[in-house]
């Protein structure tokens, strides 16, 4: 037995300096040679803070699972503290990740027990564990510390998933367990989403305290990730560019522009409102409205107009029943001659309006904002009508001359949350408003579906394209600014 003990001992002893051997010994693969690298970094002595920047789909969780799993196995005593953007992606991500790792070995089987929220050692479960720690999303700084508090030991360790996302007081709370421990690891892992938080600092203004590990899909580079398929990456390049922000996040591994987290800049929005259009630059495209329906009484109905590049002064509505909304809709669409309605349905707030119109013989078309996108690589319908609509105001859209819309266009931000554009969430961005952006929102619905030629429909529905003869951009752009297609002329 002395002797079983002393093999054991030593076992572990050449795992703690040796990552890589317990890796390929207790799991049976041979790591990448970026995942090598980042084994071999975390058992360096000096080394206290380890970072992975990664682009989409190199194995990083994977990584993250066996350093957790090294520190536990040759630590005495050891506690270690992970977190993520989010609980759900640490439920679904990180902590069945260490589950599938686990089970490959027979040695963490019978020493370690896997829980839904822990990874505790089965002789000392209160003094020897790993615990999985979310904090709320609407959360201040002393709330996000609050739980991540808590964690001391001479052996301790601070994780962070999809860390590209993360507040920075998140890592600052992290920080404090280094303060007092024999030994402390901090160690990170995320797609360089933001020009803030965590990972970006680690980049930057703290460069000089973390070993910081690159792992990309570039296909110009020799030390290129090979999980990443070559012909995939080189279809984004070509498709997008190298300087497409996504391209850069997913594909590259590298931090997009300094103005990745705005949607759009107050001076793009400022510029589509100053914007003076040609008629032939517009008139082509069909007609549309789109009608985000007030859900709340604070909260505003807006019917907002556009036509191809041009965007019109809205209708603004309050207080009012889905009968007289409908009824509005089809008056506006009579008197200024729309081919398309666009009625926000999230949650069947606009359910009612879609069955008055639908009872008049108008085929108004519901949208719900959190449904699937057309596109995968949108989190949702708001996300991809989002961006669509920022892309015609940046590439020469001209909207009208509203300035209470610059906030609203202006405040959301975005990320990349494995692979997938993410629209921060209204919610939030009503908060900080103090505002429903009823206008913002209206105006993006109107790109729900692809713009067509407005004889398309008129075709089909042998409706002619256009009722009113008025030319907004043919006059003065002070007068075009206040132009309003649904007033009588």
């Amino acid at each position: 037995m002395p002797g079983q003990m002393a093999l054991a001992k030593a076992k572990l002893d050449r795992w703690r300096a040796y990552p890589v051997e317990m890796v390929v010994e207790e799991f049976g693969v041979t790591p990448d040679p970026w995942q090598a690298e980042a084994l071999t970094a975390f058992a360096e002595r000096g080394v206290q803070r380890l970072g992975l920047r990664a682009c989409k789909g190199p194995g990083k969780t994977s990584t993250l699972a066996w350093l957790i799993l090294n520190f536990l196995a040759t630590r005495p005593s050891p506690k270690i503290i992970c977190t993520s953007i989010t609980e759900a992606n640490l439920d679904t991500n990180l902590w069945p990740e260490l589950d599938k790792w686990m089970s490959r070995s027979a040695f963490f089987r019978a020493a370690f027990q896997w829980t839904k929220t822990r990874v505790q050692y089965r002789a000392d479960p209160n003094n020897w564990f790993a615990v999985a720690r979310s904090w709320p999303k609407q959360a201040n700084a002393e709330q996000q510390a609050d739980a991540l508090a808590g964690v001391h030991a001479d052996h301790v360790m601070g994780v962070i998933d999809e860390s590209g996302g993360v507040p920075q007081a998140i890592m600052a709370t992290l920080e404090a367990i280094l303060s007092s421990c024999i030994e402390g690891k901090l160690v990170q892992a995320g797609n360089p989403t933001h020009t803030t938080g965590p990972l970006y600092r680690a980049c930057t203004l703290d460069a000089h305290l973390w070993r910081m590990i690159t792992i990309t899909g570039d296909p110009d580079n020799p030390r290129r990730s090979s999980r990443i398929s070559l012909e995939w990456a080189q279809q984004q390049i070509a498709s997008y560019g190298r300087d497409n922000p996504w391209v850069k996040v997913n594909v590259l591994g590298e931090f997009p522009d300094a103005s990745i987290n705005a949607l759009l800049g107050v001076e793009e929005v400022q510029a589509a409102m100053d914007r003076h259009l040609r008629k032939d630059q517009y008139d082509w495209a069909q007609k549309r409205l789109g009608v985000d329906v007030a859900r709340f009484g604070d909260d505003r109905t807006v019917i907002f107009p556009r036509q191809g590049m041009a965007a019109f002064r809205p209708v603004v509505l309050r207080h009012l029943r889905t009968t007289d909304i409908a009824a509005r809709v089809a008056q506006c669409r009579r008197d200024w001659g729309s081919e398309m309605e666009l009625i926000d349905d999230t949650g069947h707030w606009g359910h009612g309006v879609l069955d008055n119109l639908l009872a008049a013989g108008i085929p108004s078309i519901g949208i719900n904002f959190a449904g699937k996108a057309l596109n995968p690589r949108y989190r949702n319908r708001r996300a991809e009508m989002w961006l669509e609509g920022a892309k015609m105001i940046k590439g020469g859209g001209a909207l009208p001359k509203m300035p209470e819309m610059i906030g609203e266009l202006t405040e959301p931000t975005y990320t990349f949350i494995n692979g997938v554009f993410v629209l921060e969430e209204k919610d939030q961005i009503k908060e900080r408003l103090g505002r429903s952006p009823d206008l913002a929102d209206a105006y993006m619905l109107t790109h729900a579906m692809p713009d067509q030629p407005g004889q398309v429909l008129a075709a089909l529905t042998g409706r002619t394209t256009t009722l009113h003869e008025f030319d907004p951009y043919a006059v003065s752009p002070a007068q075009q600014r206040d132009y309003n297609p649904f007033e009588e002329r």
